[in-house]
């Protein structure tokens, strides 16, 4: 005997569906894919393992991409979508460097459903960083914090405690420039091991002044190879308000290898970096709807059973 389900049932399974969703979290992701390219995205096994990292993820930020014509991240965006049947866009910065052979961009994909991108900001202060952060100002109705500014930086590992001590001064224009002190820094800052110490705290305002929250800390390890064992990669937040959006405990590397089963060898064709994450807390309308929504869907379903008995 095959179950039809009459209309509204149909209906509140799908609200239920959303708000199951929903209230799960919002998550944000960063991941340094080394050397991302027409070359990488080609590779069938190298593609079907980022679609799966990126497809995770609300907003994925990613470094170390060299994709001036923009081929190999649409064709990315194009697996991920087929493979996680969302609706996604990217934006990214135009190719920063020094180096005519190492110009790097940042790229932001990011689920169009779920946030929307309210402006973009470019930090130009020249010799400040060799790849200078790009900030997004992103905007949900779906997280806690409606309104929040990605930065993402990928340090030169040689300048590696400088510039991530003059993120402040990055914190400082983009709070100006959009009234919002809703920031998160995330990337790959190069700050553990040989190229930041402890003793190099003291000389980085986003250690020494307060409001500045490690999510990602010392001890963990962002790396592939065994012979590392670096918390090269970092998220970074600023105020108690955007912390307490945060979901406790959430801030963690996604160690893709157990997970998804990959081996080592084939991770390493990837990036020799984990990706790390943090999820945002859902909106409280929408949690505050959920409890009845899933009563009312449950009674129906149940009802339409019963009568069909």
């Amino acid at each position: 005997m095959r179950w039809r389900f009459p209309p509204l049932a149909l209906l509140l399974l799908s609200l239920l569906s959303l708000l199951v969703e929903g209230a799960s979290g919002f998550r944000i992701c960063a991941y340094n894919v080394e050397n991302w390219n027409w070359t990488k995205v080609s590779q069938s096994r190298v593609l079907h393992t980022l679609t799966r990292i990126v497809g995770r993820c609300d907003i994925c930020l990613l470094q170390g991409v060299k994709d001036p014509d923009g081929k190999a991240i649409k064709k990315l965006l194009i697996s991920v979508k087929r493979y996680e049947h969302y609706k996604y866009k990217e934006v990214s910065s135009k190719s920063l460097g020094n180096s005519p052979t190492d110009m790097q961009q940042y790229v932001f994909i990011y689920r169009s459903g779920m946030v929307s991108v309210t402006g973009t900001h470019q930090y130009e202060k020249k010799q400040s960083f060799v790849r200078a952060p790009y900030a997004v100002q992103f905007q949900s109705n779906k997280t806690a914090i409606e309104k929040f500014v990605l930065v993402p930086l990928h340090t030169h590992p040689s300048k590696a405690v400088q510039e991530i001590d003059r993120l402040y001064d990055v914190f400082e224009e983009v709070r100006q420039k959009w009234n919002n002190t809703n920031v998160m820094f995330l990337g790959d800052f190069h700050a553990s091991c040989a190229y930041m110490t402890r003793k190099n705290k003291k000389d980085i305002r986003l250690f020494s002044r307060p409001g500045f929250s490690w999510l990602i800390h010392d001890k963990m390890d962002t790396t592939v190879k065994d012979i590392t064992n670096c918390a090269y990669d970092r998220i970074v937040v600023y105020g108690k308000p955007f912390l307490k959006g945060i979901t406790v405990n959430s801030a963690k590397v996604f160690n893709f290898l157990k997970v998804l089963k990959v081996s080592k060898v084939k991770a390493l064709h990837v990036s020799n970096h984990l990706p790390v994450e943090v999820m945002l807390k859902s909106s409280a309308s929408l949690l505050q709807a959920t409890p009845l929504l899933f009563l009312i869907s449950i009674s129906a379903i149940v009802q339409y059973f019963l009568s069909a008995l």
